[in-house]
């Protein structure tokens, strides 16, 4: 219904309301509108959730819980399959993000399906952290007579592969839980296998739930569940025209970063500061050329790919995987070309990921070249992944683009140069004007407050400036009174002061209240972000406890942890805390969504 032919009669507005309603949306356009729409649906979800009936209560032994830990939206993405399959088969379904369930809630669930990811080395995404040690703790209860099917995603190329997955079905039962569906372990390409996984769990579900929950199934969202009004999403992404790929660090860098902007004008795709652009990209024509006359495999020779036929120069060019490696290829690979060499490489672990860390797939086909037939190599390789970037644009500043701040994946080996398949596609082939495929994953773990008032703290040393570029914009266009202090830094001034101008203007105008930069390269003793932080630690521990948001983005393996160490020494030398204290103020800053995290 459209809110023209509103009227109180037909709602539970009254008639005073309606016309304030129709006032407000008549100011507002599209993006807003849809922004609107989202907040008021999470509030009504919690005020609903807040106040069960007891109709509600009564029904919540038959309630399927869907607890989900996504890092980059995959494990969200299959938790709303679930969902809707479950919905469809008129199940009561009850779905949470894991970083919005309460721990103390596990006792009174009677059915449970985990989806969760695994990242860095074997950890829990941010989203599952709270929950993972939950688990593992003296307050974990006992589970007997609960029902669970946990299903994990992953990478293979990684050596923890669905580590999370893995640890939180072995602490469901050895908590007294049952699994009634075999856990899957699902790499990059894992659409069809997790459709047949949630089909499989839901016949194991089924018989129990419906007999306990009598004739009416209800469904309940738990809020920052995000929802998009648009047709185009990763199964089906917007072909959106490439405006301008713009080098932003000097000629003298030792970096290639760009500024790349992209026209989403006809997609309805709407995003928020904090989200993700995700972008397949080509797979270098030259390359694949050389792939196909060293495994003397005519270009033109048609393959089966899912339900398509195709040339297979088409589908290594447009839908297969040619520069991340990763163990399952070379294992194929190694059986389709009869390569003991491989095989043996492929039976040990180890030499298997020490292998592949240097190489692309389309250097270990140059390296082990053989006659194999098209079909064959097909078969040997996964699904081409989107790439996911930080958007560093707000949709009320750039309106139809989205802005994404791009570090070039480069380096020599083998006697050749390499790129990474997105950054180079982008930064050295794609032509502007092109046509690129796109769509929006939404990350509701990294917000700006809601409060404009709040202050906000953000660290974003090189591509990591790109979301606050977003925020900036966002604060500037919302007329946000809170302050906003940013951390950045980079090897040299001179090269890679990343969006310097725009920065200083925002400091100019008072949108940036401080800045602090630490050019690493430019005196004798390296200085990074966290050495500024520590510089500042009075300030910086005055500021959060006068509420500021922490938000820290980039680098995971290093800088995130430095500068995570940098804020347990700020809080302990000048919040008087020991160290257990400290982490515990931390973990109470992540659990008010005021320290968040988008790291990679």
């Amino acid at each position: 219904m459209l809110l023209g032919q509103l009227s109180s009669a037909a709602s539970p507005l009254s008639a005073e309301q309606v016309q304030k309603l129709q006032g407000l949306v008549a100011e507002l356009n599209p993006i807003q509108q849809a922004w609107v729409s989202g907040y008021l649906a999470a509030n009504a979800n919690t005020a609903v959730l807040g106040s069960a009936t007891p109709s509600a209560q009564a029904g919540e032994a038959a309630t399927l819980t869907i607890l989900f830990g996504s890092q980059t939206g995959n494990a969200k993405g299959v938790a709303n399959q679930l969902k809707a399959q479950a919905e469809a088969r008129g199940l009561t379904v009850k779905l949470v993000n894991m970083a919005d369930y309460k721990p103390n809630a596990l006792k009174k669930e009677k059915f449970i399906t985990v989806v969760v990811s695994t990242y860095g080395e074997g950890e829990p995404p941010e989203d599952a952290e709270n929950l993972h040690e939950f688990l593992y703790s003296k307050k974990a209860p006992k589970l007997a007579g609960v029902k669970v099917a946990v299903l994990g995603l992953g990478d293979s190329s990684y050596e923890f592969f669905c580590k999370t997955a893995q640890d939180f079905e072995q602490r469901f039962t050895e908590l007294g839980a049952q699994s009634i569906f075999a856990r899957a372990d699902l790499d990059v390409d894992y659409e069809d296998e997790a459709t047949t996984w949630v089909n499989g769990a839901l016949d194991a579900f089924e018989p129990d739930l419906k007999a306990q929950q009598g004739n009416s199934a209800q469904v309940i969202t738990m809020p920052g569940i995000a929802t998009s009004t648009s047709q185009y999403n990763k199964q089906n992404p917007f072909a959106a025209e490439l405006s301008l790929v713009q080098k932003i660090t000097g000629r003298d860098s030792t970096k290639d970063v760009r500024h790349v902007e992209i026209s989403l004008e006809g997609s309805d795709l709407t995003y928020t500061a904090g989200d993700s652009l995700g972008v397949y990209f080509l797979n270098d024509e030259v390359l694949v050329d050389e792939t196909l006359s060293l495994l003397s495999i005519d270009a033109a020779t048609e393959i089966t790919l899912g339900d398509k036929t195709i040339s297979v120069r088409q589908a290594l060019i447009e839908n297969l995987e040619l520069t991340q490696s990763y163990p399952a290829f070379v294992e194929k690979f190694a059986a389709a070309t009869n390569n003991v060499e491989l095989v043996k490489i492929a039976e040990d672990k180890a030499s298997l990921r020490e292998f592949i860390e240097p190489r692309q797939i389309f250097d270990i086909i140059r390296q082990h070249p053989a006659k194999l037939e098209a079909q064959a190599l097909v078969d040997c390789l996964r699904k081409l992944q989107a790439r996911l970037y930080s958007i560093a644009s707000s949709q009320s500043e750039v309106e139809e683009e989205v802005h994404l701040t791009i570090g070039l994946v480069e380096f020599e080996t083998f006697g050749s140069e390499h790129f990474g398949g997105c950054s180079g596609y982008l930064a050295k082939r794609a032509e502007e004007g092109a046509s690129v495929k796109v769509f929006v994953e939404h990350n509701d773990n990294f917000r700006l407050p809601t409060d404009t008032n709040t202050p906000v703290l953000m660290v974003g040393p090189g591509t990591g400036i790109a979301p606050f570029r977003a925020f900036l914009q966002e604060r500037e266009a919302s007329e946000a009174q809170g302050e906003n202090w940013l951390f950045f830094g980079n090897p040299h001034f001179t090269q890679d002061f990343l969006y310097q101008v725009e920065l200083q203007g925002y400091l100019k105008s008072g949108v940036l209240s401080k800045l602090d930069v630490a050019f690493s390269r430019d005196q004798a003793d390296k200085v990074y972000v966290q050495d500024k932080l520590r510089k500042n630690g009075a300030e910086v521990y005055a500021w959060l406890e006068k509420g500021a948001h922490f938000y820290v983005c980039g680098d995971a393996n290093r800088m995130a942890k430095d500068v995570h160490q940098a804020l347990l020494d700020i809080v302990q030398q000048f919040g008087g805390k020991s160290e257990e204290d400290a982490q515990a103020y931390l973990k109470d800053l992540r659990n008010q969504n005021r320290y968040q995290k988008d790291v990679y």
